[in-house]
């Protein structure tokens, strides 16, 4: 018996050292939005069970990001890559153009923005190197990873954008093509009908050059952050495969780029039902099996926002147990202000964070 017992240590020793054999990385028990909301109204960290906040870039502060530290909490900061509205005030030179050559109108809340502007690429790199420079973040989320569209819905809203002079002239230098001379109608026409294969590939590698850069500032700056990506969870075939033909997005490319993958779980802004969720996260993990070791981890963030129904308590645990199982490696709800609405929503919270 003593045999066996030092046996078995050697190899445990043998595969520790080696670095086969690793301690498994603590699960993320997150919040997403205002946090610094949740301590004003009484609540600690350690209360709500939570070891790390998704802050939006907005909402974090210097006394919020200090909490955080002096409590073992890791901060991650949401950041809008390409959410036009507030730029586009004082820059409707960056206004997304659709195929009839105007300014293509909001979808529902949300407007987007010419991902080639090279005003608005300026302003972005210089709000993440500020951002970097005033705090030691933990790692930075992406959002609005997309072409202007809205798909927080059972409806999505889906235009084609852009066909400014500069992306049809991009697109033209990047993929080796010449588009017919014209007026934009013309043109944007031309494209869609003989040349709609290599306009999507171009409209994908636009946006997959943004998270790249982005990925190299932050490496350059913060090397020990990560880079997360907060993206529509979309199947390829959903909407005549519009995640990859009008969003732009193709997740594989993604994964091979970012640490952590976060896909937006709204079921019921999305009309699915709660199962769902794991589905969703088990066949994402599945689809990044080829990248082996090397592959991101997959940190969920699903819905307890009452949009466009009120969602009870127990829905929300649900959705939170089915986000919560393996493959992932962590989850996190949107928003705090859904917990503060509702006590039972923020008990379940307390309760699944603490069982973790």
């Amino acid at each position: 018996m003593k045999f066996l017992i030092i046996c078995f240590l050697a190899v445990f020793w043998s595969l520790t050292v080696s670095g086969q054999l690793k301690e498994r990385p603590a699960f993320v028990k997150g919040i997403y939005g205002n946090p610094g909301a949740l301590l004003a109204a009484g609540h600690s960290f350690e209360s709500l069970g939570v070891n790390a906040i998704f802050v939006r870039s907005v909402s974090l502060t210097q006394d919020l990001y200090r909490t955080a530290r002096e409590n073992g909490v890791r901060v991650f900061v949401e950041f809008p890559l390409l959410n036009g509205k507030y730029y586009l005030e004082k820059n409707p030179e960056a206004w997304p153009i659709n195929e009839k050559g105007e300014k293509s109108p909001p979808a529902d809340w949300f407007m987007g923005i010419c991902p080639t502007d090279p005003g608005f690429r300026q302003h972005r790199f210089d709000e993440l190197q500020r951002l970097l420079q005033e705090f030691e973040i933990d790692g930075l989320w992406l959002d609005y990873v997309h072409w202007h569209a809205q798909f927080e819905t059972p409806d999505p809203i889906l235009p084609e954008t852009c066909f400014c002079d500069r992306c049809i002239s991009t697109f033209e230098d990047q993929m080796k093509l010449k588009v017919p001379e014209g007026n934009i109608p013309l043109r944007a026409a031309w494209i869609l009908e003989e040349s709609d294969s290599l306009w999507r590939i171009w409209r994908s590698k636009i946006l997959t050059g943004w998270v790249k850069e982005m990925k190299t500032v932050v490496k350059e700056k913060r090397p020990n952050a990560l880079l997360g990506i907060f993206y529509c969870s979309w199947f390829p075939s959903d909407f005549n495969e519009a995640l990859y033909r009008n969003l732009g997005i193709n997740v594989y490319e993604l994964a091979g780029i970012a640490d952590v993958l976060s896909p937006m779980l709204f079921h019921r802004m999305m009309d699915r039902p709660t199962v769902w969720v794991h589905e969703y996260v088990a066949w994402l993990d599945e689809l990044m099996s080829p990248y082996e070791g090397k592959k991101p981890a997959i940190w969920p963030i699903v819905q307890a926002h009452n949009k466009p129904v009120v969602i009870k308590a127990q829905e929300f645990y649900d959705v939170m147990k089915n986000g919560s199982r393996s493959p992932a490696g962590g989850i996190m709800m949107f928003s705090e202000q859904s917990l503060l609405e509702d006590p039972e929503k923020l008990n379940v919270v307390k309760e699944f964070y603490g069982r973790h």
